[in-house]
């Protein structure tokens, strides 16, 4: 079974944490959870636990999806390497670069 995304495990805890406030137990808030999100008991009971943890609603990340771009083989061969050392995937490192790119062109006017 396919894990969930990030932004799917923040909306169930912050469903979790409703679910919690809107019921008196913790048995029948695991029960509201179930129905309303369709998930095993035992994983409402793992979503109630990680929300009262957390005691207040989680930010839900923006979805991330696939971006193909073409690069030629020598900036891919750089890109790999500079992740391996810097110990952060290929997705991460273009990410930071290509935002770091856009406040600079943001602070020029633009």
């Amino acid at each position: 079974m396919a894990r969930s995304s990030d932004s799917i495990k923040a909306e169930r805890i912050n469903t979790a944490l409703k679910c919690l406030r809107q019921h008196a137990s913790l048995a029948e808030a695991a029960q509201a959870l179930v129905r309303a999100s369709g998930m095993s008991k035992r994983q409402a009971y793992r979503y109630l636990k990680a929300a009262q943890a957390q005691g207040q609603p989680v930010p839900v990340p923006e979805r991330k999806i696939a971006f193909t771009v073409k690069l030629s083989e020598g900036l891919i061969h750089e890109l790999r390497q500079c992740a391996a050392q810097s110990g952060q995937g290929l997705s991460e490192l273009v990410r930071q670069a290509l935002e770091a790119f856009l406040r600079r062109g943001r602070r020029r006017g633009r």
